[in-house]
């Protein structure tokens, strides 16, 4: 979602802005935009096309200087427009229409430019404070409200007007700020939504994530909440704000971090999600790499102690991370036999819940940053549910830091808004938890353990089998690119695989696709079956399997067509309105990892066969961080 990049610097700092803009592109935006302070004035590009475009205009338009704040923007509060895009200018009282025809709206009358990632809930009470103080907006935006509010309270320190302004805010914010009277000087502030410094050499930096600054420095200090930052040529300093809403200054760890700057070339794939989609064989096996044997220490120091303790496990996730995390519950009541829900994030901190303080809170996030994730995972902890652990792809990302234990995964650099890669490695990431929580609680004998792991091994080669069904997978999506409508179906634990394979198509190819338990089938959706509604079906050789055909069977009799993905031995074989493709290999309880691959390939190829944005889909961002 939204990222920010602001610099201070002698040199001139657009090209960074521009550099780091397209190094967040990957997040998702529907406008961008590039502010600086240039010859004693403010100026800025707006535009709701690509970053290149905005990368075109700025060269046009001839805008350069050494401080500045730039803007990738997906919209929350008014239409994805060039008036709502952001650097937001603010316009005090007395600035007439006529000044500002004057300037074209790119060299600013006003004093300040901002930008911001999040959500202010009480923009509206603000705004019309501010109307009434004689403000004009010019955007229907909630971020237009806090440059006219810092603009309101600035007395010549805007370090002071920012601290002052965000103890008016209520919501989730990180913004960068610049005052026309301050040239080289950036004042930043976060609460619920990330936050970087990046120190450099005589220049300081700001962004949402440490990739924006790949290539520009790799010390980077991680804002807390509360925070508020003042960067300026060679130095900075940093103040949080107490409970009394005082600010007091403190000190934060600069690390190392070596951003991937690299991750994103597309090589020789058409597009990212496809190169993700086959990059999963190496994905699983670098996540893998770091496994010797099932010990509870694979999730962090104390974990043996946490898994001693607990009880039960509460999953907290959004989108594709609920789905990875249904499948988990599966296998964690099966093979580790401990009681296991799982919640939609955004749903659980607004229900009237029972804690139990012996419950692992389990949190999934690909990103780290997910924010109604992180807020569900702080209400659990108010609640006295303190044993957390996360997997999360970002090991420098804020939910990382939130919770006591970790288990990293080695997806790499995720581009494609649809998630592929992520999501597989989160399946492998479950598991190992699965099997260090039976091992722990004498649910796993060392049989069974190295069955697994011979399993888990072998997984990068199953995989990249399944892959090689590519060209049948194509044959199927050009008669689905077609179709406006399609229903998936699976069982036991491949049902969450439906969902996924459902959410998949939808995403990026906009045809409308349910899921559901096939035993569901004669309770409501069997009424959708007719010969224009092809029914996708997971099919491996488990328990479910005659179950599963039976429901394969109601479908026909309705007339529907159906494309099942099979394993070998289930005796399923293709016939009139009945499609098959054989998977390789039948893989117990790790099918759910191979049996979503082909389901991935299908959703890619119908959207490409509909000429769809495949990996900026309409109205989707990549890292959500907003409620």
């Amino acid at each position: 979602m939204c990222g920010i990049v602001g610099a201070v610097s002698h040199r001139n700092i657009v090209p960074i802005l521009i550099e780091g803009l397209k190094r967040l592109e990957y997040r998702g935006y529907d406008s961008c935009g590039v502010a600086v302070h240039q010859d004693g004035e403010l100026r800025r590009a707006r535009s709701t096309s690509r970053v290149a475009e905005l990368d075109a205009e700025v060269a046009r338009d001839d805008v350069h200087g050494g401080t500045g704040i730039a803007h990738t923007r997906w919209a929350t509060h008014g239409a994805p427009v060039v008036h709502n895009a952001h650097p937001h200018f603010s316009r005090g009282p007395g600035v007439s229409d006529a000044q500002v025809a004057v300037s074209g709206g790119t060299t600013q009358v006003g004093r300040i430019a901002l930008v911001h990632n999040g959500i202010i809930e009480n923009h509206d009470e603000l705004r019309a404070e501010l109307v009434a103080r004689g403000y004009v907006f010019n955007s229907q935006t909630d971020t237009e409200v806090i440059a006219h509010l810092v603009e309101h309270l600035y007395d010549g320190d805007l370090f002071d007007a920012v601290q002052r302004a965000t103890l008016q805010l209520r919501g989730a914010y990180a913004i960068a700020v610049f005052c026309r009277d301050e040239p080289q000087r950036v004042i930043g502030a976060r609460e619920g939504s990330p936050l970087i410094l990046g120190v450099g050499e005589g220049e300081n930096f700001l962004a949402s994530d440490a990739m924006a600054l790949a290539g520009v420095t790799d010390q980077i200090i991680y804002l807390e909440e509360g925070d508020v930052v003042d960067i300026q040529l060679g130095k900075h300093w940093i103040t949080h704000r107490n409970a009394d809403g005082s600010y007091r200054p403190v000190q934060r760890e600069v690390r190392t971090v070596h951003a991937h700057s690299g991750a994103a070339e597309l090589g020789p794939y058409r597009h990212y999600m496809q190169k993700e989609i086959f990059e999963q064989p190496k994905a699983i096996a670098d996540t893998l790499d770091a496994v010797p044997g099932i010990t509870p220490e694979l999730f962090g120091e104390g974990a043996f102690n946490v898994f001693k303790d607990v009880d039960s496990v509460l999953i907290l996730a959004c989108g594709t991370s609920y789905y990875s995390g249904s499948v988990a519950k599966y296998w964690l009541e099966s093979i580790a036999k401990i009681p296991t829900s799982v919640e939609v994030a955004s749903e659980y901190r607004y229900r009237d819940s029972v804690p139990n303080p012996r419950t692992l809170v389990v949190t999934i996030t690909q990103s780290g940053e997910t924010a109604d994730t992180l807020a569900a995972v702080k209400h659990a902890r108010s609640l006295g549910m303190l044993h957390t652990l996360t997997v999360c792809n970002v090991a420098t990302s804020a939910m990382v830091r939130e919770c006591k234990l970790s288990y990293i995964t080695r997806a790499g650099v995720e581009i494609g808004v649809a998630s592929t890669k992520a999501f597989s490695t989160q399946l492998v990431a479950l598991f190992l938890l699965t099997l260090a929580l039976a091992k722990t609680r004498g649910h796993l004998s060392d049989e069974q353990e190295a069955e697994h792991l011979k399993a888990l091994r072998h997984l990068p080669v199953a995989v990249q089998a399944v892959l090689a069904l590519e060209p049948q997978v194509i044959a199927w999506a050009e008669e689905f690119a077609r179709k406006e409508n399609a229903l998936f179906l699976g069982r036991g634990l491949h049902y969450p695989i439906a969902l996924e394979g459902a959410l998949k198509l939808k995403e990026i190819s906009y045809i409308h696709a349910e899921a559901y338990p096939a035993g569901e089938l004669k309770h409501g959706p069997l009424a959708l079956v007719t010969a224009e509604m092809p029914v996708v079906t997971v099919a491996p050789n488990d328990a479910l399997l005659e179950k599963l055909k039976s429901n394969l069977q109601e479908v026909r009799a309705r007339g529907g067509e159906l494309f099942v993905f099979a394993d070998a031995d289930t005796r399923i074989e293709s016939g009139p309105g009945l499609h098959v493709i054989r998977m390789p290999e039948h893989y117990g309880a790790l099918s759910p990892i191979l049996h979503v691959v082909p389901l991935q390939l299908l959703a890619y190829h119908t959207a490409c066969a509909r000429g769809t944005d495949v990996d900026k889909p309409r109205n989707l961002a990549k890292s959500v961080t907003v409620e």
